[in-house]
């Protein structure tokens, strides 16, 4: 168990390697703990490494295919990937600070022409990767690698055979395998059903993504918190025993507001620019990876990653979750949910501000 105490915001964090728990203490007053929570930390506690820059299942069409639409614009965007001597940067900034490397960007990190070398350039500087793949050219040997480097696999839902495949070959080798589940208007129906009817694969966890209207993703596939589904899904969800089952941040509002048996301290809402941060293949660094409007963005090229975190930019981006939704009475555990795209927000209280 790796421990950190961060002098600057006076909180403490904990991290095991093995079993990936993470903790946060509340503040420390006086040497004394209290009930409130840090808004942020020094320096970024994970990292999401967009080390790829084109997607070939992307271009395939088969994203598309599977109902999701992709908000990296993986079908029509065609970029270099990461360089290996900009990810050994990366890496080496940030040892002793990071716990987690989240491996990603533009399409499967397993596709990267650097990919083992990139896995153990982690392990030299401490940090643990993780990635998600489609599935769509994974084999023995990328299992083998994942066993031997990796946390933990993600393997995107896509609703076909290379799918089940992945899971398959990567639970052989005894990874901690989970599910990345996309939630939208056309997903939320299925995973309601299989939630009832235990048919999803036995994995670690199935961890839902709210959809996002950026890139290839629409509107018309928002999901609407007056939405019937929605309140079924969450209460669901927070009763059901047979499956682990974990949520991205964005969704946060709705287990707030829909959930029913959990544990509110198990929640982490938006963390982008807080505790976590995005760098794309090309180097630049934002908040969070669906920040693609440039107004936050600031160039590794010319400013280390601490830099970066501490400027101007992202001070901006964090005020818009400090100052958002004051005068509701849940607002420290949601900080009014995305401020980038206030419509995925699954809340309809009075109380609900649109920060932009």
């Amino acid at each position: 168990m790796k421990s950190r105490i961060d002098e600057r915001y006076s909180f403490k964090s904990f991290f095991d390697k093995n079993r990936g728990t993470y903790v946060r203490s509340g503040i420390y007053v006086e040497g004394k703990e209290t009930s409130h929570n840090p808004f942020r930390a020094t320096f970024p506690h994970l990292i999401d490494v967009g080390i790829m820059g084109h997607c070939t299942h992307g271009i395939s069409g088969l994203c598309e295919a599977a109902g999701i639409g992709c908000y990296q614009n993986g079908r029509d965007t065609i970029l270099p990937n990461m360089k290996l001597e900009d990810f050994k940067r990366i890496a080496e900034e940030c040892k002793g600070l990071v716990d987690q490397f989240a491996l990603g960007g533009r399409g499967d990190p397993d596709e990267h022409e650097s990919f083992e070398e990139i896995l153990k350039l982690c392990i030299e500087n401490d940090i643990v990767p993780n990635y998600t793949t489609s599935g769509y050219t994974f084999n023995e040997e990328k299992a083998r690698l994942s066993k031997q480097y990796c946390g933990a696999v993600a393997v995107s839902w896509y609703r076909n055979d290379y799918t089940i495949n992945a899971i398959k070959l990567l639970q052989k080798q005894s990874v901690r395998t989970n599910i990345h589940y996309v939630l939208g208007n056309n997903t939320i129906d299925e995973a309601i059903e299989r939630i009832k009817e235990h048919s999803f694969p036995k994995v670690n966890a199935i961890i839902f993504l709210l959809h996002k209207p950026q890139g290839l993703g629409s509107q018309s596939n928002v999901l609407k918190p007056e939405d019937s589904r929605v309140k079924e899904f969450f209460e669901l969800l927070t009763k059901e025993n047979y499956y682990r089952f974990g949520v991205d941040s964005c969704t946060i509002p709705g287990m707030i507001n829909y959930g029913k048996d959990f544990d509110i301290n198990s929640l982490d809402t938006c963390e982008a620019g807080r505790f976590s941060c995005y760098i794309s293949s090309d180097m630049k660094m934002v908040p969070c990876s669906f920040d693609t409007t440039g107004k936050h963005e600031v160039d590794l090229r010319t400013h280390s990653i601490q830099e970066a975190y501490d400027s101007d930019t992202f001070e901006d981006f964090r005020n818009k979750l400090r100052f958002s939704c004051a005068s509701c009475s849940t607002r420290e555990d949601c900080l009014g949910g995305c401020s980038l795209m206030p419509e995925i927000v699954l809340c309809n209280k009075p109380t609900k501000d649109k920060v932009v």
